[in-house]
Protein backbone atom coordinates (compact mmCIF):
# COMPACT_ATOMS: atom_id res chain seq x y z
CA UNK A 1 0.00 0.00 0.00
CA UNK A 2 2.55 2.21 0.63
CA UNK A 3 4.44 1.44 -2.27
CA UNK A 4 1.57 2.56 -4.49
CA UNK A 5 1.34 5.99 -2.74
CA UNK A 6 5.01 6.63 -3.01
CA UNK A 7 4.01 5.69 -6.95
CA UNK A 8 1.44 8.06 -7.53
CA UNK A 9 3.21 10.99 -5.32
CA UNK A 10 5.40 10.42 -7.56
CA UNK A 11 3.42 10.48 -10.51
CA UNK A 12 2.63 13.41 -9.14
CA UNK A 13 5.25 15.84 -8.81
CA UNK A 14 6.57 14.27 -12.23
CA UNK A 15 3.20 15.58 -13.47
CA UNK A 16 3.81 18.88 -11.72
CA UNK A 17 7.22 19.07 -12.91
CA UNK A 18 6.55 18.56 -16.51
CA UNK A 19 3.95 21.01 -16.64
CA UNK A 20 6.48 23.58 -14.73
CA UNK A 21 7.65 26.21 -17.48
CA UNK A 22 11.57 26.42 -17.97
CA UNK A 23 13.36 29.23 -17.32
CA UNK A 24 13.25 30.51 -20.99
CA UNK A 25 9.52 30.25 -20.99
CA UNK A 26 9.76 32.16 -17.93
CA UNK A 27 12.26 35.40 -19.10
CA UNK A 28 9.75 35.37 -21.94
CA UNK A 29 6.46 35.36 -20.08
CA UNK A 30 8.45 38.31 -17.98
CA UNK A 31 9.20 40.00 -20.76
CA UNK A 32 5.77 40.04 -22.36
CA UNK A 33 4.28 41.21 -19.09
CA UNK A 34 5.99 44.25 -18.89
CA UNK A 35 5.48 46.91 -21.58
CA UNK A 36 8.56 49.08 -20.92
CA UNK A 37 10.92 45.69 -21.36
CA UNK A 38 8.74 45.13 -24.46
CA UNK A 39 9.07 47.85 -26.23
CA UNK A 40 12.89 47.98 -25.02
CA UNK A 41 13.37 45.00 -26.54
CA UNK A 42 11.81 45.93 -29.77
CA UNK A 43 13.83 48.84 -30.05
CA UNK A 44 16.72 47.60 -29.76
CA UNK A 45 16.38 44.46 -31.22
CA UNK A 46 15.47 46.62 -34.39
CA UNK A 47 18.25 49.23 -33.84
CA UNK A 48 20.95 45.88 -33.81
CA UNK A 49 19.07 44.69 -37.08
CA UNK A 50 19.09 47.82 -38.85
CA UNK A 51 23.40 48.08 -37.96
CA UNK A 52 24.01 44.77 -38.49
CA UNK A 53 22.55 44.83 -42.09
CA UNK A 54 22.54 48.41 -42.56
CA UNK A 55 24.22 47.42 -46.17
CA UNK A 56 20.84 45.99 -47.19
CA UNK A 57 18.65 48.01 -45.03
CA UNK A 58 20.09 51.63 -46.04
CA UNK A 59 18.46 53.15 -49.45
CA UNK A 60 21.73 55.26 -50.61
CA UNK A 61 24.97 55.07 -49.82
CA UNK A 62 25.25 57.66 -47.01
CA UNK A 63 28.62 59.20 -48.37
CA UNK A 64 27.36 59.82 -51.74
CA UNK A 65 26.81 63.84 -52.44
CA UNK A 66 24.84 65.25 -55.15
CA UNK A 67 23.92 69.11 -55.23
CA UNK A 68 21.44 68.78 -56.72
CA UNK A 69 19.32 67.08 -54.02
CA UNK A 70 21.26 69.61 -51.57
CA UNK A 71 18.88 70.25 -48.50
CA UNK A 72 16.39 68.18 -49.51
CA UNK A 73 13.01 68.09 -47.18
CA UNK A 74 11.29 64.69 -46.05
CA UNK A 75 8.82 63.04 -48.17
CA UNK A 76 5.83 64.51 -46.45
CA UNK A 77 6.18 67.75 -47.09
CA UNK A 78 5.54 69.95 -49.78
CA UNK A 79 8.72 69.44 -52.12
CA UNK A 80 9.79 66.17 -50.87
CA UNK A 81 10.45 62.60 -52.56
CA UNK A 82 9.83 58.90 -51.64
CA UNK A 83 13.32 58.70 -52.57
CA UNK A 84 14.59 60.51 -49.62
CA UNK A 85 12.07 59.66 -47.00
CA UNK A 86 13.67 61.73 -44.43
CA UNK A 87 15.51 64.83 -46.57
CA UNK A 88 19.00 65.26 -47.61
CA UNK A 89 22.10 66.95 -45.74
CA UNK A 90 23.96 70.02 -46.85
CA UNK A 91 25.92 68.08 -49.06
CA UNK A 92 23.00 66.24 -50.78
CA UNK A 93 23.47 62.89 -48.53
CA UNK A 94 20.51 61.15 -47.80
CA UNK A 95 19.72 61.52 -43.77
CA UNK A 96 17.83 58.23 -43.81
CA UNK A 97 20.78 56.17 -44.78
CA UNK A 98 23.31 57.81 -42.70
CA UNK A 99 21.17 57.36 -39.84
CA UNK A 100 21.78 53.88 -40.46
CA UNK A 101 25.16 53.51 -40.71
CA UNK A 102 25.55 56.01 -37.66
CA UNK A 103 23.37 53.39 -35.43
CA UNK A 104 26.64 50.90 -36.25
CA UNK A 105 29.35 53.42 -34.50
CA UNK A 106 26.67 54.05 -31.57
CA UNK A 107 26.41 50.48 -30.83
CA UNK A 108 29.91 49.43 -31.43
CA UNK A 109 31.49 51.90 -29.24
CA UNK A 110 29.07 51.37 -26.26
CA UNK A 111 29.32 47.64 -26.62
CA UNK A 112 33.19 47.90 -26.36
CA UNK A 113 33.53 51.01 -24.33
CA UNK A 114 31.37 48.99 -21.76
CA UNK A 115 33.24 45.62 -22.01
CA UNK A 116 36.46 47.58 -21.71
CA UNK A 117 35.05 49.65 -18.73
CA UNK A 118 33.53 46.24 -16.84
CA UNK A 119 36.68 44.43 -17.12
CA UNK A 120 38.53 46.78 -15.52
CA UNK A 121 35.89 47.54 -12.94
CA UNK A 122 34.90 44.04 -11.93
CA UNK A 123 38.36 42.94 -11.65
CA UNK A 124 39.10 45.81 -9.31
CA UNK A 125 35.83 45.38 -7.55
CA UNK A 126 36.68 41.88 -7.33
CA UNK A 127 40.43 41.80 -5.68
CA UNK A 128 39.22 44.90 -3.24
CA UNK A 129 35.77 43.33 -1.86
CA UNK A 130 37.83 40.18 -1.29
CA UNK A 131 41.21 40.55 0.25
CA UNK A 132 39.98 44.21 2.04
CA UNK A 133 43.08 46.25 4.26
CA UNK A 134 45.73 47.91 2.35
CA UNK A 135 44.28 46.36 -0.85
CA UNK A 136 40.77 47.64 -0.74
CA UNK A 137 42.38 51.47 0.92
CA UNK A 138 44.39 51.99 -2.22
CA UNK A 139 41.74 51.29 -4.72
CA UNK A 140 38.99 52.93 -3.54
CA UNK A 141 40.95 56.32 -3.38
CA UNK A 142 42.00 55.74 -6.65
CA UNK A 143 38.44 55.26 -7.28
CA UNK A 144 37.52 58.90 -5.01
CA UNK A 145 40.08 60.17 -7.49
CA UNK A 146 38.55 59.62 -10.31
CA UNK A 147 35.13 60.77 -9.19
CA UNK A 148 36.46 64.10 -7.85
CA UNK A 149 37.73 64.74 -11.81
CA UNK A 150 34.51 65.70 -13.93
CA UNK A 151 34.32 62.70 -16.08
CA UNK A 152 34.00 65.02 -19.52
CA UNK A 153 36.87 66.69 -18.57
CA UNK A 154 38.61 64.27 -18.12
CA UNK A 155 37.72 62.57 -21.60
CA UNK A 156 38.48 65.87 -23.51
CA UNK A 157 42.18 66.35 -21.75
CA UNK A 158 42.57 62.44 -23.02
CA UNK A 159 41.55 62.88 -26.39
CA UNK A 160 43.32 66.18 -26.79
CA UNK A 161 46.64 63.62 -26.09
CA UNK A 162 45.52 61.01 -28.08
CA UNK A 163 43.80 62.69 -31.08
CA UNK A 164 40.45 61.70 -32.68
CA UNK A 165 39.67 58.12 -33.64
CA UNK A 166 37.43 55.06 -33.27
CA UNK A 167 40.31 53.13 -30.91
CA UNK A 168 41.08 56.25 -28.86
CA UNK A 169 37.34 56.87 -28.18
CA UNK A 170 37.09 53.40 -26.85
CA UNK A 171 39.80 53.48 -24.97
CA UNK A 172 38.96 57.21 -23.25
CA UNK A 173 35.30 55.93 -22.69
CA UNK A 174 36.37 52.70 -20.97
CA UNK A 175 39.40 53.68 -18.68
CA UNK A 176 36.61 56.56 -17.59
CA UNK A 177 33.67 54.84 -17.04
CA UNK A 178 34.89 51.76 -14.71
CA UNK A 179 34.31 53.21 -11.18
CA UNK A 180 30.48 52.32 -11.22
CA UNK A 181 31.74 49.06 -11.83
CA UNK A 182 34.56 49.04 -9.01
CA UNK A 183 32.24 50.39 -6.42
CA UNK A 184 28.84 48.07 -7.15
CA UNK A 185 30.85 44.51 -7.28
CA UNK A 186 33.26 45.79 -4.15
CA UNK A 187 30.05 46.28 -2.17
CA UNK A 188 28.29 42.65 -3.43
CA UNK A 189 31.97 41.14 -2.69
CA UNK A 190 31.65 42.31 0.64
CA UNK A 191 28.10 40.44 1.01
CA UNK A 192 28.69 36.92 -0.59
CA UNK A 193 32.58 36.78 0.77
CA UNK A 194 30.56 35.74 4.51
CA UNK A 195 28.55 33.14 2.84
CA UNK A 196 28.70 29.83 3.94
CA UNK A 197 29.69 28.19 0.61
CA UNK A 198 32.62 30.63 -0.04
CA UNK A 199 33.94 29.69 3.51
CA UNK A 200 33.33 26.26 2.91
CA UNK A 201 35.65 26.64 -0.06
CA UNK A 202 38.21 28.51 1.90
CA UNK A 203 38.22 26.25 4.82
CA UNK A 204 38.73 23.31 2.33
CA UNK A 205 41.71 24.49 0.76
CA UNK A 206 41.04 26.27 -2.27
CA UNK A 207 42.55 29.03 -4.27
CA UNK A 208 41.92 32.42 -3.67
CA UNK A 209 41.60 33.10 -7.42
CA UNK A 210 39.56 29.55 -7.86
CA UNK A 211 36.89 31.14 -5.04
CA UNK A 212 36.87 34.50 -6.64
CA UNK A 213 36.33 33.35 -10.50
CA UNK A 214 34.46 30.32 -9.20
CA UNK A 215 32.26 31.14 -6.26
CA UNK A 216 32.26 34.79 -6.28
CA UNK A 217 31.85 36.02 -9.65
CA UNK A 218 29.00 34.19 -10.46
CA UNK A 219 26.57 35.67 -7.65
CA UNK A 220 27.48 39.51 -8.42
CA UNK A 221 27.06 39.03 -12.25
CA UNK A 222 23.95 40.32 -12.39
CA UNK A 223 24.91 43.30 -10.75
CA UNK A 224 27.27 43.63 -13.42
CA UNK A 225 24.37 43.18 -16.18
CA UNK A 226 22.40 45.85 -15.50
CA UNK A 227 24.64 48.12 -15.02
CA UNK A 228 26.00 47.31 -18.35
CA UNK A 229 22.87 47.56 -19.88
CA UNK A 230 22.32 50.84 -18.37
CA UNK A 231 25.72 52.07 -19.44
CA UNK A 232 25.67 51.51 -23.20
CA UNK A 233 22.92 54.24 -22.94
CA UNK A 234 25.06 56.73 -21.21
CA UNK A 235 27.80 55.87 -23.27
CA UNK A 236 25.93 56.21 -26.63
CA UNK A 237 25.37 59.52 -25.53
CA UNK A 238 28.99 60.05 -24.52
CA UNK A 239 30.16 59.39 -27.98
CA UNK A 240 27.43 61.35 -29.42
CA UNK A 241 28.36 64.12 -27.06
CA UNK A 242 32.36 63.93 -28.31
CA UNK A 243 31.72 63.71 -32.11
CA UNK A 244 29.63 66.25 -32.00
CA UNK A 245 32.42 68.97 -29.94
CA UNK A 246 35.08 67.10 -33.11
CA UNK A 247 37.01 64.97 -31.01
CA UNK A 248 35.22 62.05 -31.33
CA UNK A 249 35.10 59.39 -34.77
CA UNK A 250 35.75 62.12 -37.58
CA UNK A 251 34.24 62.08 -41.35
CA UNK A 252 33.84 60.83 -43.72
CA UNK A 253 32.67 58.05 -40.85
CA UNK A 254 29.56 58.50 -40.07
CA UNK A 255 28.16 59.15 -36.64
CA UNK A 256 25.18 60.33 -35.18
CA UNK A 257 26.88 63.04 -33.04
CA UNK A 258 28.76 64.06 -36.38
CA UNK A 259 25.33 64.49 -37.80
CA UNK A 260 23.90 66.45 -35.71
CA UNK A 261 27.13 69.18 -35.67
CA UNK A 262 26.75 69.07 -39.36
CA UNK A 263 23.09 70.25 -39.20
CA UNK A 264 23.05 72.25 -36.30
CA UNK A 265 23.51 75.13 -38.41
CA UNK A 266 20.55 74.74 -40.42
CA UNK A 267 18.01 73.97 -37.77
CA UNK A 268 16.53 77.62 -38.57
CA UNK A 269 16.16 76.67 -42.33
CA UNK A 270 16.60 72.43 -42.93
CA UNK A 271 15.54 71.54 -39.06
CA UNK A 272 15.41 67.45 -40.19
CA UNK A 273 19.40 67.27 -40.85
CA UNK A 274 19.99 67.60 -37.08
CA UNK A 275 16.27 66.60 -35.72
CA UNK A 276 16.38 62.99 -37.24
CA UNK A 277 19.51 62.00 -35.92
CA UNK A 278 18.39 63.47 -32.61
CA UNK A 279 15.33 61.40 -32.52
CA UNK A 280 17.46 58.11 -33.36
CA UNK A 281 19.75 58.73 -30.13
CA UNK A 282 16.94 59.14 -28.31
CA UNK A 283 14.84 55.95 -29.32
CA UNK A 284 18.04 54.13 -29.28
CA UNK A 285 18.92 55.47 -25.57
CA UNK A 286 15.34 55.08 -24.32
CA UNK A 287 15.05 51.24 -25.58
CA UNK A 288 18.53 50.48 -23.88
CA UNK A 289 17.18 51.90 -20.71
CA UNK A 290 13.78 50.13 -20.81
CA UNK A 291 15.34 47.02 -21.42
CA UNK A 292 17.90 47.64 -18.32
CA UNK A 293 14.92 48.66 -16.18
CA UNK A 294 13.43 45.25 -17.02
CA UNK A 295 16.99 43.15 -16.68
CA UNK A 296 17.01 44.23 -13.10
CA UNK A 297 13.39 43.57 -12.40
CA UNK A 298 13.94 39.93 -13.24
CA UNK A 299 17.07 39.83 -11.76
CA UNK A 300 17.09 41.33 -8.77
CA UNK A 301 16.33 38.60 -5.89
CA UNK A 302 14.36 41.15 -4.22
CA UNK A 303 12.17 41.20 -6.97
CA UNK A 304 11.83 37.78 -7.42
CA UNK A 305 10.60 37.19 -4.09
CA UNK A 306 7.81 39.66 -4.30
CA UNK A 307 6.76 37.77 -7.57
CA UNK A 308 7.23 34.18 -5.85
Amino acid sequence: MSVSIEAQSGQVGAASASKRPGKAARIVRSLLKSKTGTIGFIIVVAVLFMAVFAGAVAPHDPAKTSAAKRLLPPMWTAKGTADHPLGTDNLGRDVLSRIIYGSQISLLVGVCAVAVAGTIGVILGLVSGYYGGWTDRIIMRIVDAFLAIPNILFMLVILAVLGPGLFSLIFVLGVTNWVKYARIIRGEVLSVKERDYVRAARAVGSRDVRIIFKHILPNVVSSFIVVSTLSIATTIILEASLSFLGLGIQPPTVTWGGMLSDGRQYLATSWWVATFPGIAITITVLGIIFLGDWLRDILDPRMKTKES
